[in-house]
């Protein structure tokens, strides 16, 4: 598989602001979600410094607007505005009124919110599993509901922000809510960062002729962020001293940041869609699991895989039944 190179210099150590660098998205609308923490947090605040007018998609409207007014006031005159918007990605009728609530073109969706490897089962409202919900379907039928909006934009970019831990699983067609096998904690979170990558790809085919781009990236290991905010804590040390963990070297929020920001807005990646980024440059694709630091597996990049999983994305969204908890 041939991988497309990005002209600029940027890499491991590159932050969101040097990205944005010389960047004008003046008159551009941006959407981040779960961004009242993190890089979600690093990347609205790159986007509004370079003119856009940020929406902060997030379920705590009051910390959301903690986070607008801290902005503000660090922001550089002529920054885009901010705006916050509430939106539980794990409660379908928030998603739902979001949407309804969005007037006019959307030029940038950043799916960034997410939730990680919590040590116990939890179901939404609806019976799915907590991770596949909120990392997948949720910014799934966000995306959908916000489709027209994109495509009213100028060259719409969707950013989905995955990890590594997609080389935990492939999405487990059979199984996604871990009805017919144990939980586990690891499997779950590598099958909804695969179901991230594999939304890029599949967006990428079917709204190409919209003038929209989508594309999927791995932040790196990255110690500030609410993320983890599930995780128990002694279960990821004995995981990772066992061997069967293999991290990058970590980052700041503001390296986090860069290669969502590079894909919201850069001109390098200009035309570049349906592709996974680590690092600010496109993935090369790894055979195995087994000591990867970086990385792609080809079943998160596997066009019938992304087609499939669109298919079966839309049923769950559109179902009007709940399964049993």
């Amino acid at each position: 598989m041939s991988v497309p190179q990005t002209p600029h210099l940027f890499g491991a150590s590159t932050t969101a602001a040097e990205v944005i660098d010389g960047v004008d998205l003046h008159g551009r609308r941006a959407v981040v979600t779960g961004a009242s923490s993190g890089i979600g947090v690093e990347t609205a605040r790159a986007l509004a410094a370079a003119g856009a007018d940020v929406t902060l998609a997030v379920r705590d409207t009051d910390a959301g607007a903690r986070v607008v007014a801290r902005l503000e006031a660090e922001l550089p005159p002529k920054s885009g505005q901010l705006t916050v918007g509430r939106l539980d990605l794990a409660d379908r009728s928030t998603v739902a009124a979001f949407v309804a609530a969005w007037h006019g073109p959307l030029d940038i969706l950043v799916n960034n919110a997410g939730v990680m490897a919590p040590p116990k089962l939890i179901r939404t409202p609806d019976g799915r599993e907590t991770q596949f919900a909120v990392n997948h379907l949720g910014h799934f039928a966000l995306a959908v509901g916000l489709h027209p909006a994109l495509a009213a934009a100028d060259g719409a970019r969707i950013v989905s922000v995955a990890s590594i831990g997609h080389l935990f699983s492939p999405v487990v067609f059979d199984d996604l809510d871990y009805r017919y096998r144990p939980y586990d904690p690891w499997t779950s979170y590598g099958q909804s960062k695969t179901a991230n990558i594999l939304f890029a790809v599949g967006a990428a085919e079917r709204w190409a002729d919209d003038g929209i781009t989508a594309n999927a990236l791995m932040p790196g290991n990255i110690a500030d962020t609410s993320l983890a905010r599930h995780m128990d804590m002694q279960q990821v040390a004995d995981f990772i001293a066992s061997g069967e963990l293999a991290l990058p070297p970590q980052k700041t929020v503001e390296q986090g940041a860069a290669t969502s920001v590079l894909l919201a807005a850069s001109p390098s990646v200009e035309g570049i869609a349906g592709r996974y980024f680590e690092d600010c440059a496109p993935s090369e694709p790894v055979a195995e699991r087994a000591g990867a630091v970086a990385g792609v597996a080809p079943y998160a990049l596997d066009p019938e895989n992304a087609a499939r999983l669109w298919t079966v994305s839309e049923a769950l969204v559109d179902q009007s039944s709940t399964l049993p908890t």
